[in-house]
């Protein structure tokens, strides 16, 4: 189809005489039961394209592909084509986990103190932020690997919406509000998703048909268009050069990627992290995810102590984000065995006592040579700042196959920087990296290196079947949220909606837990009465979970308020 070019003052004409179409949101369901398959997702038009994925004979990695570009358009400031993300996923027929790796990379010229000096917020809205995107390979390996449709099948429903419009809502409203002062310094940000100069008001139509024609081409051009193409010249271009309003003040950095980057980028198949907890076998991401080894480490310590409470859950996080930031990133030699080792969670163990312990916790010695109790000494480097933003979802087919999917483009927005006549925001995934100078640190910048992710899409498994697949957004706090959601479950006696509902806490070797209002409500004079100390956090994580109840029945479970809710479907409600 041919695009009209039309005249910008005829633009602005049109937004300003026509009020923009309104229209009634549909209701988003957060739990579902059914069989044939299931998904939940936090958009309701992303879990509608996963199930007609589904009911049109696609299996889960199908479905998870066409949801994951959905939400790259419904959720463009938490996912998109520009991002990276990670994919654990269950091969029924092999009776197999299989993870792929689609994090973004640092540019070959970036170095240990690409960073250094700059102040956070500067890192972020700046094309020295954007990393090599991933999501695209991603999707080209999981279709390759584990799919039954092409690339260009998948991306029909993105761009039924994108051309069509989505309804905004509260959280899509106020999330580019809260970016509108950065927006505006974007030329090309601010006239997607500034029209009018406003962000777009609740209940009016959306539409994006720069990021429509996008995806239309990569259909039709394969992954190479972005790789070893047009596509990847322009977004080299807009890093290199960022597209700055006339007359902004904002010191927008440009960034260091070249198409040589893009040529070079590969999504990568590696062994998922596997632990024992209590006779369920527990699946997550290894480096350069922290999120699987961080996850199965707490979930070694709390196995270790006679009981498992709220205040043992807080140590054992605590402790194992001490670990996390002096031995976990994309290095060689992490000592992920001894770290998931029932010898080095034992001995860590022995540290958690009735009260909380002193800030900080210090990283333990994963050497294994294990004591009863030993005392470590230093300290564990700071929680680096992530992005609270990402998203998550889960997906299964009625042959048993399994996703479970963190996609992000890292802070809300990402960078801030559409690609002209695009549509398409780029990540500011590289200021997941310590920005320095801290000599030692795993997670120092480097040419190619991806940046150490919290991510952490889990499967957990009894007597070799699934019964349980979750995750969640939030930055760092995505491994709490999951941890808590799987001591709510497994430790607490909850059941999936509730264990996903329950208020949150976050310890991850920090001076004071954050904690949602609540859980403070709830918990917080008896923990304190133990010495723990909290800070408020308003909302943590919006995971998605599935849970096998046997006999084929599937239970999607998506939040019930946070985030606005999620949206659980099930292929058929009863057989």
């Amino acid at each position: 189809m041919r695009r009209v070019i039309v005249p910008a003052a005829a633009v602005l004409v049109t937004l300003t005489t026509a009020p923009p179409a309104m229209a009634e949101p549909q209701q988003k369901v957060p739990v579902a039961e059914g069989y044939g398959g299931a998904v939940s997702t936090v958009d309701l038009d992303a879990s509608k394209a996963a199930v007609a994925v589904l009911k049109k004979g696609g299996n889960a990695m199908d479905a998870a592909v066409a949801a994951g570009a959905v939400l790259g358009v419904t959720e463009p400031y938490s996912s998109g084509l520009a991002g990276g993300g990670f994919m654990v996923y269950y091969d029924a027929s092999r009776r197999k986990v299989y993870t792929i790796d689609g994090r973004e990379t640092a540019p070959r010229a970036m170095t240990s103190t690409s960073l250094e000096g700059i102040p956070f917020e500067e890192g972020v809205t700046s094309g020295l932020s954007a990393g090599v995107p991933g999501t695209v390979a991603q999707w080209e390996t999981a279709l390759r690997r584990f799919g039954t449709i092409s690339l260009r099948q998948a991306l029909k429903p993105a761009i039924d919406v994108a051309s069509k419009g989505f309804v905004v809502d509260q959280t899509f409203h106020d999330q580019t509000a809260a970016n509108a002062a950065r927006f505006k310094d974007i030329a090309s940000t601010a006239k997607l998703y500034l029209p009018n100069g406003a962000p777009p008001p609740v209940g009016s139509v959306f539409r994006n048909p720069e990021l429509a024609d996008t995806y239309r081409e990569l259909g039709r051009r394969g992954t190479d268009w972005l790789y070893d193409g047009r596509l990847g010249q322009e977004i080299v271009a807009t890093v290199k050069k960022p597209p700055l309003t006339p007359g902004t003040t904002r010191n927008v950095r440009p960034g260091l990627m070249e198409m040589s980057d893009l040529r070079a980028y590969r999504a990568l198949m590696r062994e998922p992290t596997h632990i024992e907890y209590k006779g369920l076998q527990v699946y997550g991401m290894a480096p350069p995810s922290s999120g699987g080894s961080t996850v199965s480490e707490a979930l070694n310590i709390l196995e270790a102590l006679p009981s498992v409470g709220l205040h043992e859950y807080l140590e054992a996080s605590r402790l194992a984000f001490a670990d996390r930031g002096k031995y976990v990133g994309d290095i060689p030699g992490v000592p992920m065995r001894e770290l998931l080792s029932d010898g080095f969670a034992k001995e860590r163990s022995c540290l958690v006592g009735e009260r909380a312990m002193a800030h900080p916790a210090a990283p333990g010695s994963p050497d294994g040579s294990y004591s009863d109790c030993e005392r470590p000494t230093g300290a564990a480097p700071d929680v680096t700042d992530e992005g609270p933003e990402t998203t998550h979802l889960t997906v299964a087919d009625k042959w048993g196959n399994v996703v479970a999917y963190n996609l992000t483009i890292e802070s809300t927005g990402g960078n801030g920087i559409v690609v002209p006549g695009r549509g398409v925001l780029l990540n500011n995934e590289l200021t997941d990296f310590t920005f320095g100078p801290a000599p030692g640190d795993p997670n120092l910048p480097a040419p190619g290196k991806r940046p150490r992710s919290s991510m952490a899409p889990t499967l957990v498994f009894k007597h070799g079947k699934p019964v349980l697949a979750v995750g969640s957004p939030g930055g760092s706090t995505i491994i709490t949220t999951v941890l808590q959601i799987l001591v709510n479950r497994y430790d607490l006696g909850m059941n999936l909606p509730d264990a996903l509902a329950a208020p949150r806490a976050t310890q991850r070797n920090t001076a004071a837990t954050q904690a949602e209002p609540a859980f403070l409500t709830q918990h917080g004079a008896a923990l304190e009465a133990r010495g723990h100390v909290f800070a408020p956090n308003p909302e943590i994580g919006a995971a998605t979970g599935l849970e096998f109840l046997g006999r084929g029945r599937v239970q999607a479970v998506a939040e019930p308020a946070r985030r606005g809710g999620g949206s659980a479907l099930v292929v058929h409600p009863s057989r």
